[in-house]
């Protein structure tokens, strides 16, 4: 059985309408942020979206969830008073874990609860496998600049955004790949529509990406060497992305020429997508980045690291030589030493010996 669902609330954001919006009242938005086995993505919701959840729990089981919702506050809102929007957010939190995580499914098996957190039926417990489970039109999503800077704020969705822009970029140079390929017209402008709508959909998560960035550095969620990272990893999408929108504008212009002119030339599409390299590392500990690891990839910093670890094991072992000589060096010389002392005691012995005689023979010449 696969572990629960991972649900928190890391962060909010104040939402302000637009002015010809029926309510132009500024609110708090709850990112709900949501971690399945192979997804993660965020979820904004109105404290009323709670209220109204709330209710319509215990109108479905017949009895109100295991937790509490947070009081509502008749003098205080959370739009001017930070306190209490720390002290709401904590409690929609411990609220909606509450019903997510004990053994009673009661309350996360309602439909009310799936179409909350915008999840399939297949992950409303987290019992099943949601393997090719999608979450277009949640997070993220074309549109959705808020939630997506809401999941681009957390350094885990973080990276799940990034993966989600990185495939994108695939289907579009799979697409221009194949549109180069293609001799009919109308496969022609499928592969360049199906393209210039996966550059659309990268490009609509650089943005959120940058700011929210920006946004862990400033909390010091991220220490420097994983921001210059990730920083580094975004700045190549976008150089892959600006590449991709160039060929697919050479290959439209190409295309309006006649079909001879549709195809570029290898040195060409070798110019405008080069080969990229990745960038990903540094999840750990802020290392300094040197010239021996500054050009290699992930492969390339782990062969480095074996063969330092190689380096140093050989180096500890002729050192562990130099030891075990010193220790036998060491060992002889306490030998002779003991040696030199037993011929010292013997000495000395004798010269007692030697003195014994020398005074016998005193008094018998004064006897004399």
């Amino acid at each position: 059985m696969a572990p629960p669902l991972e649900i928190s609330i890391p962060t909010t954001s104040l939402h302000t309408p637009p002015a010809d919006s029926p309510s132009t009242k500024p609110y708090t938005l709850y990112n709900i942020t949501i971690r399945l086995p192979l997804k993660s993505f965020v979820v904004q919701k109105r404290y009323s979206d709670f209220a109204a959840l709330h209710q319509a729990l215990a109108a479905q089981v017949g009895s109100p969830p295991p937790a509490p919702l947070p009081a509502k506050s008749w003098f205080r809102t959370t739009v001017h008073s930070p306190e209490l929007t720390e002290q709401r957010r904590q409690g929609l939190e411990r609220y909606l874990r509450a019903v997510a995580e004990p053994p009673d499914r009661r309350w996360r098996d309602t439909s009310v609860w799936r179409a909350f957190l915008n999840l399939p039926s297949s992950a409303a417990g987290g019992g099943a496998s949601t393997s090719g489970v999608s979450v277009e039109g949640r997070v993220p999503a074309i549109g959705l600049r808020e939630a997506n800077l809401a999941a681009a704020s957390d350094p885990a969705t973080w990276l799940d955004l990034v993966k989600e822009m990185k495939r994108e970029l695939g289907v579009a140079r799979a697409a221009l790949d194949r549109r180069e390929r293609v001799a009919e017209t109308g496969e022609q402008l499928d592969a360049e529509a199906q393209a210039r709508k996966a550059l659309i959909k990268a490009g609509s998560l650089m943005g959120p990406l940058e700011e929210g960035l920006s946004v862990m550095k400033e909390s010091g969620r991220l220490g420097a060497g994983e921001y210059n990272r990730r920083r580094d990893a975004l700045e190549a999408a976008k150089r892959d992305r600006s590449l991709s929108e160039q060929l697919a504008a050479e290959l439209a212009r190409r295309g309006r020429g006649g079909r001879e002119q549709g195809l570029a030339s290898e040195s060409e599409r070798t110019k405008l997508i080069p080969q990229q390299t990745p960038v990903g590392r540094r999840l750990g500990k802020v290392l300094q980045e040197t010239d021996e690891t500054r050009e290699r990839e992930n492969v390339g910093v782990l062969q480095l690291n074996d063969d330092k670890i190689r380096q140093q094991d050989e180096r500890v072992r002729q050192l562990g030589a130099v030891v075990q000589s010193l220790h036998r060096t060491g060992g002889m010389i306490h030998n002779e030493l003991v040696h030199q002392v037993e011929m010292l005691d013997e000495t000395n012995a004798l010269a007692d010996r030697v003195q014994r005689k020398v005074d016998v023979g005193n008094r018998r010449t004064k006897n004399l």
